[in-house]
Order: structure tokens, then C-alpha cells, then sequence
């Protein structure tokens, strides 16, 4: 993708979800490669980009008030809207107990459902052993399946013995490598854009395409009839 002279092609928005804890963070230096393998393939494509980061240890505050109240504080709104305004996403997460961290699933959890439909994903996880490696494909890419994210296929995991190791290197450029080509092709954009109608959506939502009122809503259909009051098949009253 080349510019015309004068052009200037706005930067692809890749955002990284980090749920690492400690400091300094093999969770967060896992995302970190792939996000910084990732750009550079694009730059070489004259594709720009910048990276940014939603950490969620500082949110984890923040995070378990929202789910009891179902508010979100200003500050993790920003971060919910930040990744919501990404054209592609790098997920970390450390592995604890053959499971996904629970502040990482917290966080997804407050979440629209709506989100990230089509949006190009890389999953990433580590952990202390390597007993956890299909942690990312058994858990992870399930849960992104589900919020309809357009995951890669190479997924990514480090255990201790992976980060001297000279296939993690490989596998970080294949995974980004996919993102490329999928944000090359504007695979995400053309599925969320063409499928919108056809998904069930979470009414009022926030992801970018939701914006939806009362006058979108189909009151003739037979769910819509019954919840307002009329019978399946026939008018309401």
C-alpha cells in the first residue's frame, strides 16, 4: 500500500492488553516484541503505526468496583474506549492455575459484547512452566471467539526455558505476520461492517458501531411482539 504524493495515511491504532503484575512484566515484554515485530512489518509495507496500552494492574481497583456497581470509573472508561478505537489488538495474559488471570477475564468481563466483532487479535499468555502452554488456545481463544474478535491463527506462549529460545523469535514474526496481512486486507473492517445487521447485539452498547436507539429496534418480530405485549404470530394490542 503505497501513498499518492501529498497523501498522508493515517496510523494503524495497534493497542496491547496487559495483565501482567509484576515489574518488570513477562506478560507485558511478551506483547511488547510482538506489538514492536508487528509495526515494523507494517512500516516496511508503508503501512505507519503507533502502539499503545491498557495495563490493568493499576486498574485493578477500578475494575472490581465496576463490576459491582456496573459503573466504570473515567479512567477505565478511557482504557475500554481505547481499546475499542484500535484496529488491532495484542492480549497478554499471565496463566495462574491452568486458567487465564482472573483481573485479565475481569476486565473482559465489563466489557460489551459488541466490542471487538472483526476486530484482528493476537492472544499471548506466560507462565512458570510450560504445563500451561495450551492455556491460550483451551481459554483464550474461546473467549475471543465469543466477543467475535478476528483472532490469529499462531497464538503465543513463553514459560521460563522459551525466552532464550530461538523459535519464540519465529513464532512472534509468523503471529505478527498474520496481523499484518489481516490489517492489510481490511478483513476486520469488512466483517464488522457487512455482518453488523446479522449479529444479536447488545442493545445501547458502546462498542463504535452501536449506536443504536429505540428506532432501530424491530417491534414486528415475534420476540419483540411478545416482550411488548402481544401474541406470537399475530399483532400486539
Amino acid at each position: 500500500m503505497n501513498a499518492r504524493s501529498g497523501d498522508q495515511i493515517p496510523a494503524l491504532r495497534v493497542v496491547i492488553i496487559s495483565a501482567g503484575l509484576s515489574e518488570p512484566s513477562s506478560t507485558r515484554l511478551l506483547a511488547d516484541r510482538t506489538a514492536q515485530k508487528t509495526v515494523d512489518l507494517l512500516r516496511e509495507r508503508d503501512m505507519p503505526a503507533s502502539v499503545s496500552v491498557v495495563e490493568l494492574a493499576p486498574l485493578a481497583v477500578d475494575i472490581a468496583q465496576a463490576l459491582v456497581s456496573g459503573f466504570p470509573s473515567q479512567r477505565l472508561q478511557a482504557m475500554i474506549v481505547r481499546a475499542a478505537e484500535a484496529d488491532a489488538l495484542i492480549v497478554s495474559t499471565p496463566v495462574y492455575k491452568a486458567a487465564v488471570s482472573g483481573l485479565f477475564k475481569s476486565f473482559i468481563d465489563l466489557l460489551d459484547n459488541d466490542l471487538f466483532i472483526g476486530k484482528p487479535t493476537v492472544l499471548l499468555a506466560t507462565a512458570g512452566t510450560a504445563r500451561h502452554s495450551m492455556v491460550v488456545d483451551e481459554h483464550l481463544r474461546p473467549l475471543f471467539a465469543f466477543m467475535r474478535a478476528l483472532s490469529v491463527p499462531t497464538s503465543l506462549f513463553a514459560a521460563p526455558e522459551d525466552w532464550g529460545a530461538r523459535d519464540l523469535n519465529a513464532r512472534i514474526e509468523r503471529a505478527a505476520m498474520e496481523l499484518v496481512i489481516l490489517l492489510r486486507g481490511g478483513t476486520g473492517d469488512s466483517i464488522a461492517e457487512s455482518g453488523w445487521a446479522a449479529y444479536r447485539h447488545q442493545f445501547a452498547g458502546n462498542a463504535p458501531r452501536a449506536d443504536r436507539g429505540s428506532g432501530d429496534v424491530d417491534f414486528g418480530t415475534d420476540l419483540m411482539q411478545l416482550a411488548t405485549g402481544g401474541k406470537h404470530g399475530g399483532p400486539g394490542p
